[in-house]
């Protein structure tokens, strides 16, 4: 069994999971209220010009303004960026050069209205980030209506082929626009690519109309859906099934696969049990350990992940894995084990940004380069950009890896409400302490004898109990009685303190 595709759409969200031979490889989440804006284009208003940063903030009229770069802006990276879930890093895309080295703050100013795209969603606290070189994606052809070059897919390795659509594409595009030949145009008629290049030179002049007409903030291109966009950008020949549990989307994808590749429609699917689509392929069991902090390794070790503001952080422990000779032997194949687990998880989850790998301490420096060889062969697959140091002698690995979309722990969780996203709480002999601190720091007056203290359930316990001795001992130094009173609706943090 190779690659499926399962497509579960609700009223509310859809998922699309992507199987490897029943392995969840990737999984794309689009919600209602948390749409997906990758690939639309807005008219923009320039709101504010950062000379530090050489950088731009741009409303699109989404909460947040967009975050644009000097370099988006003179020679951007739309058509790059948008290649890299398109066609797996295989197209030979030239990022454009700029064109003048003036500073942002002399080509764009406040209140300056201009064209861009979306290449990166919002994630946490930050907005998107856009270009205003815009890339237009279709079937086969990826339009660049502003890069003067034709790009063959490096996945298309027959050179014959290669030169039929290179020079088929030089007499369909228009001078000074350009365009990138996806892998599924091998082997495609000349008419099916003219058809692609006439619908994404509509689509451009669609934009180009909207953009005289409406005043900015204002979309004026609404990339695919996340079921179009699958099919789109997804079901290819290797794929040998796709389910979907929705009618009309079946029914809307099977148009569209019949319209450009009718010999994948008998691999096209409706889902119909009554069990869920996701529960069928076991799938949400699968998720939810997309989300976990632990992950076991088959062995008996396992790699826990942590998330903090700045970085992910990885750490590898051997667990129950025991080994069967030595000590570094043992380490050696936890780490190898945890390399294979840790690319499958960074993908999976999207993590991105910077990472910090805590390896299982290694003796032997042939056993690190092993193991740091078995980290860059495996990133060599990956979709996103990825960037890779040594390991260090504290058996730890440096490394960065692009921001494709937002990950699985942020688009899924939020900061916990209770420990406000420390991660921990207070022990109930802290707050006792704490507790103890306030009721010195009182002045009561020749009236006020008695002190209520309302605390959570675990706090109070402990007041009766293990700490009746400090309470009584306050009690006589301050000259008061205390009358402790169980609050479950209190936090396990919170406490009031009362004067009769």
């Amino acid at each position: 069994m190779g690659l499926e595709i399962i497509i579960n759409v609700a009223r509310e969200e859809t998922r699309v999971a992507v199987l490897d031979r029943k392995v969840l490889t990737d999984l794309y989440i689009d919600r209602v209220k948390h749409r997906d804006y990758v690939g639309n284009v807005y008219k923009g208003k320039v709101v504010k010009v950062l000379p530090g940063l050489q950088a731009a903030f741009i409303d699109i009229g989404q909460d947040k303004a967009a975050f644009m770069h000097v370099s988006e802006l003179t020679g951007g990276i739309g058509a790059d960026e948008t290649l890299l879930e398109l066609d797996d890093k295989a197209a030979e895309v030239p990022k454009p050069k700029r064109h003048t080295s003036k500073p942002i703050e002399e080509l764009l100013e406040e209140g300056q209205e201009l064209v861009v795209q979306v290449i990166k969603g919002p994630i946490g606290t930050k907005g998107s980030r856009v270009t205003s070189y815009i890339s237009l994606p279709g079937r086969y052809l990826v339009f660049l209506p502003h890069v003067d070059h034709i790009g063959i897919s490096r996945r298309i390795e027959n050179d014959e082929e290669r030169a039929r659509l290179k020079q088929l594409m030089l007499k369909l595009r228009k001078p000074g626009s350009g365009y990138i030949v996806r892998t599924v145009s091998e082997g495609v008629t000349d008419d099916e690519l003219r058809s692609d290049v006439e619908f994404l030179q509509a689509t451009w002049e669609e934009i180009q109309e909207k953009k005289t007409r409406l005043k900015a903030p204002a979309l004026l291109h609404n990339d695919l859906d996340l079921v179009f966009r699958t099919v789109r950008d997804h079901f290819t020949k290797e794929v040998q099934h796709l389910w979907v549990d929705s009618k009309p989307d079946y029914d809307a994808i099977r148009e569209f696969v019949g319209r450009y590749l009718p010999e994948l429609l008998p691999r096209i699917h409706l889902y119909t049990k009554d069990e869920p689509i996701f529960d069928h392929f076991d799938l949400e069991s699968e998720i939810a350990k997309a989300t976990a902090r632990k992950v076991w390794l088959k062995s008996g070790g396992h790699i826990v992940i942590d998330h903090t503001e700045a970085m992910t952080v990885i750490d590898v422990n051997t667990g129950r894995f025991v080994g069967k000779r030595d000590l570094e032997e043992t380490i050696t194949k936890t780490n190898l084990e945890a390399v294979k687990e840790i690319t499958y998880q960074l993908k999976l989850r999207s993590i991105g940004g910077i990472i910090i790998i805590d390896f299982i301490d290694m003796e032997r420096e042939r056993n690190r380069e092993k193991v740091f060889q078995a980290l860059n062969d495996a990133l060599a697959h990956d979709k996103a950009r990825t960037r890779i140091l040594r390991i260090s002698e504290l058996g730890l690995v440096e490394m960065s890896r692009e921001r494709v979309r937002e990950d699985l722990y942020r688009a899924l969780s939020e900061p916990c409400h209770y420990c406000e996203g420390r991660g921990y709480t207070k022990d109930p002999t802290t707050i006792c302490y704490e507790l103890f601190r306030d009721i010195r720091r009182l002045s009561p007056t020749p009236d006020e004898r008695t002190v209520v203290i309302g605390a959570h359930p675990n706090v109070a316990s402990l007041l009766a109990d293990e700490e009746a001795d400090s309470l009584a001992e306050i009690e006589r130094e301050r000259r008061v009685k205390v009358v402790v009173k169980p609050d479950p609706t209190l936090h396990i943090e919170q406490y009031d303190i009362v004067m009769i």
